[in-house]
């Protein structure tokens, strides 16, 4: 699953009282989601490795002739433009979205790979997990409402992950 839940409500504070952002300790409940990632650098590597040998097999017909300077450019540039889109993918797998909870403050912060870090905070009291399983831009849409505002959580998270996310928030947002 391409998050990672980190919950220290289970046991003891390390600290005596209530767990606080204002004392400055670590948060009770922190959660950090990612993009999945399907290809692995290494399988990267096969793949445009794989996809240069496919494109010149056509061209063994064609050595020694005129035809090969024709088409060796464009098989070129559509390998060039493969190995460009799938760097630029890894570029947007670089998007993480940080779920931390307080007793008295919840906190998200979203990391875009091209553009500014985006925030959000409200009093977790106030804090409601929402999830439509139809009618939002995907399917099992996760929105956190507080603070004045709603706000987005995991859009990139399968059906299935943003279903269970949404129980384990809210179990986790009653708990504080």
């Amino acid at each position: 699953m391409p998050f990672e839940w980190d919950d220290r409500t289970e046991g003891a504070p390390a600290k005596t009282g209530a767990f606080s952002f204002a004392e400055g300790s670590d948060p009770a409940v922190q959660v950090t989601l990612w993009p999945h990632r399907s290809l692995p650098r290494r399988g990267f590597a096969a793949f445009i490795l794989i996809t240069f040998g496919m494109l010149m097999v056509p061209l063994l017909a064609l050595l020694g002739t005129l035809a090969l300077w024709g088409l060796l450019p464009f098989l070129l540039g559509a390998l060039g433009l493969m190995w460009y889109f799938l760097e630029r993918s890894y570029k947007d797998g670089t998007l993480t979205e940080v779920l931390r909870l307080w007793s008295d403050r919840a906190e998200l912060v979203r990391t875009n790979p091209r553009g500014p870090q985006q925030s959000w905070e409200a009093n977790p009291h106030w804090v409601r997990v929402g999830i439509r399983k139809t009618g939002g831009p995907v399917e099992y849409y996760l929105t956190l409402s507080g603070g004045g505002r709603e706000v987005e959580l995991g859009a990139f998270l399968s059906p299935e992950e943003r279903a269970d996310l949404h129980d384990r928030l809210a179990m986790a947002l009653a708990r504080l």
